[in-house]
């Protein structure tokens, strides 16, 4: 049997454009060395390596070669990239030998040796040495070597062990090795850039859990390590942190999110209130620090579209978790927007900084004036503010109380209006009904009516129900106070409410 001395292991991002563009038909192995179902796959692509002479075979260790990990969108291993003619045109992603060798073939031809009896799983692509190796495997498996190994989704059990410890602490660090002792030079230098930026943050050894380290791979959709996480949200790796440091980005993120600093000659965030950047994009009279050229292409460019998003990647791919977070608020509620990519045009990625005084992205402007970044839109997201602003701005047609009530009441399964809070009611009846709801352990939604007069008065309309609290099912009334305790009473709520 040959050796995998035709796959050659590679090194750089430039090392590898360099082999992919010299080569009629390329392949490429993402893999790991703690992966099972890589080794296996490392073998079986050594022997198409042999099997196709004519084709160039690449490795490349995923974890440890970032920027071409994420260059070619790799999210788990093994994972094959096929290329002709110096361009990508084909990929695999799982442990597949007959998917591995047909696409070889694909590219390069038939193998150097097709006249051997093949199995019809693997198709006609596959020579001798590939099947030889697919069989052994097969038999160390006591499985079938050709199926595949990746899973789509995480355990509901992982996956909030993994919600849990990315929002332990506001900066989290997934790293190899610890702090105090890291196990790659990619981590060492996001721990020695967070130390220098004076915060404090947790960490989680990847090499201790193989769970976590495949999972979080999946939750971030992120396929290397370290991985930075602020406020619940992933900032990137190695490169994105490094780039961020330099820029000063990385300290304008943790001011703009409240991450307290340590002293370092700099002002503590401590004081800072979230929304201590002015908010409004003409603030700043004269930014400095811009030419006439620069802030009138800044102003056509925020002005480009009623609702224009600065952002990291594109809506489709967004390359921050922040910039995912408002592009996903903006599609929920339904709003047309435009996007530019800031990290396309440092200019403007910098410019911008000045010309609204806001330090960092995403930024929402709305009929040209800022409104802000991720937290704030997440904020007016929940408080129904962001719909308002854009119904007065006359981005979006203005909500009639009709629908704003359809809403409010359609808001979860089980709704109550009511005087107060479900922790704090302020009238009798109010509180009869939560602890009738409590007691039967129901989750339900609430709104304080006192809060609000036009949705007070409203309802009664609305619901042809003259008095408060108000109990909806599904968007249907339920009734009242004396309702609800008899259905309590005779062991109808419970049932009714679960239908």
């Amino acid at each position: 049997m040959a050796s995998g001395g035709a796959v050659r292991e590679v090194g750089s991002k430039a090392e590898l454009d360099a082999a992919v563009a010299s080569a009629r038909a390329a392949a490429v192995h993402f893999w790991a060395g703690w992966c099972e179902a890589s080794k296996h796959m490392d073998e079986v692509f050594a022997h198409v390596a042999v099997d196709f002479p004519h084709a160039a075979f690449l490795r490349v260790e995923a974890e440890e070669q970032p920027e071409i990990s994420e260059a070619y969108g790799v999210t788990a291993v093994p994972y094959f990239v096929f290329c002709k003619e110096g361009k990508t045109v084909d990929t695999l992603e799982g442990a597949n030998p007959a998917s591995l060798a047909n696409k070889v073939a694909k590219i390069a031809g038939p193998a150097s040796v097709a006249e051997s009896a093949v199995p019809a799983s693997l198709g006609v692509a596959a020579g001798p040495a590939v099947l030889e190796k697919v069989q052994e495997l097969a038999q160390r498996n006591g499985s079938s070597a050709a199926e595949g190994t990746n899973s789509g989704s995480l355990p509901d059990t992982l996956d909030k062990r993994l919600e849990q410890l990315v929002n332990s602490h506001p900066v989290f660090l997934f790293m190899k090795g610890t702090p105090e002792q890291p196990r790659c030079g990619f981590s060492r230098k996001v721990v020695d850039i967070l130390k220098q930026e004076g915060v404090n943050f947790g960490s989680f050894d990847i090499l201790t859990d193989n769970d976590v380290r495949e999972g979080m791979k999946k939750f971030s959709n992120w396929p290397t390590f370290p991985q930075l996480y602020c406020k619940g949200e992933l900032l990137g790796g190695c490169d994105i942190v490094v780039a961020m440091h330099d820029s000063g980005e990385l300290k304008d993120v943790f001011e703009e999110h409240n991450i307290p600093l340590k002293p370092q000659g700099s002002k503590s965030v401590e004081a800072v209130e979230p929304e201590a950047p002015s908010g409004k994009a003409g603030a700043v009279s004269e930014p400095v620090g811009l030419t006439d050229a620069q802030k009138a292409r800044l102003a056509s460019l925020v002005n480009s579209s009623p609702v224009m998003v600065f952002i990291k990647g594109s809506p489709e791919e967004p390359k921050c978790g922040f910039s995912g977070k408002l592009v996903h608020i903006l599609k929920q509620e339904n709003i047309p927007f435009s996007s530019f990519d800031i990290l396309l045009d440092d200019e403007v990625r910098q410019g911008l900084k000045i010309f609204s005084n806001w330090p960092s992205y995403p930024q929402l402007y709305i009929k040209g004036e800022l409104v802000g970044g991720s937290d704030i839109v997440m904020e007016m997201h929940k408080s129904g503010e962001l719909k308002k602003v854009l119904s007065e701005k006359g981005v979006i047609a203005k909500e009639t109380l009709e629908d704003r009530l359809k809403a409010l009441i359609s808001s979860a399964p089980v709704m109550l209006f009511m005087k107060g809070t479900p922790d704090a009611p302020r009238c009798g009846f109010s509180s009869k009904v939560v602890n009738a709801l409590k007691k039967e352990g129901i989750s339900f939604g609430s709104f304080d009516i006192l809060s609000d007069e036009e949705v007070r008065q409203g309802l009664k309309t609305y619901s042809n129900w003259p008095t408060f609290p108000q109990l909806y099912y599904k968007s249907e009334l339920i009734g009242g106070c004396d309702i609800i305790l008899e259905m309590e009473k005779s062991g109808e709520l419970k049932s009714t409410l679960s239908e």
